[in-house]
This record gives structure tokens, C-alpha cells and sequence, in this order.
């Protein structure tokens, strides 16, 4: 999986953060509210998005309501597996992650490991 690039991860994390569909108007809007984008090239880019599946759309009137396919955590999901599947030798690679981890970090993945192993065992 590539990485979004700036524009498409201002996009991305708009819809995440409002948990609703949008129409590009209303991105472009909350985006100039910081810097000045051209409607056109945002519209250009949630097309992209929309081809690439990352977001899903549709019709309100003449608007295209743009919502995304997957969650911020899927999406930070596979650049993990991503940047894993980079390495020779994944144990270590996930051993070198989880010392960088925080105490709650720590809980968090034991608490997801023992989730997966229940699942794993059905």
C-alpha cells in the first residue's frame, strides 16, 4: 500500500474526523480555513481517491457525498504490514517495534493478540 499523499491525507483525515459524508465544497471550505486550494484540484483529487477505493460516493442533488471505505486505524493498519513485509525478517522487526512501545501500547497489543487467538481457535 502507498502511503496518501498530502493532499489525499487532508481529505482522508476531514471525512475520518466527521465520521459523515461530504460534499468536496465542504472540503475545499474547511481546508482554505488553513491554506488556499482550487475546488477543481480537490475534486480532481477525491476522484482519485474514489478510483483507488479508498472512498465511496454518492449522488445528492447535483454533488457527489464523499465517504471513505476504510477506517484511519485499517489505514495505519496496512502501512504497518506494509513496512513488515519490507524486512527479512519480520520477529525481529515486530521485536524492535513493541520495545518502542509505551505501557498502554503494550496492553493494547496483548489485549488484541489474545482477541485474534480466540478468533484463530474458531
Amino acid at each position: 500500500m502507498r502511503r496518501l499523499g498530502d493532499l489525499e491525507a487532508e481529505i482522508m483525515d476531514r471525512l475520518w474526523m466527521w465520521q459523515r459524508p461530504a460534499t468536496v465544497r465542504e472540503i475545499v471550505d474547511d481546508i482554505n480555513t488553513q491554506r488556499p486550494v482550487a475546488y477543481t484540484t480537490v475534486m480532481t483529487v477525491a476522484t482519485i481517491l474514489y478510483n483507488k477505493g479508498w472512498l465511496q460516493r454518492g449522488k445528492e442533488g447535483r454533488a457527489w457525498l464523499y465517504s471513505p471505505v476504510r477506517s484511519r486505524e485499517e489505514y495505519s493498519a496496512a502501512l504497518m504490514e506494509d513496512a513488515l513485509g519490507t524486512s527479512q525478517d519480520r520477529p525481529a522487526a515486530l521485536a524492535h517495534f513493541v520495545e518502542q512501545m509505551g505501557p498502554e501500547e503494550v496492553s493494547a497489543l496483548r489485549k488484541a493478540l489474545r482477541s485474534a487467538g480466540r478468533r484463530h481457535q474458531e
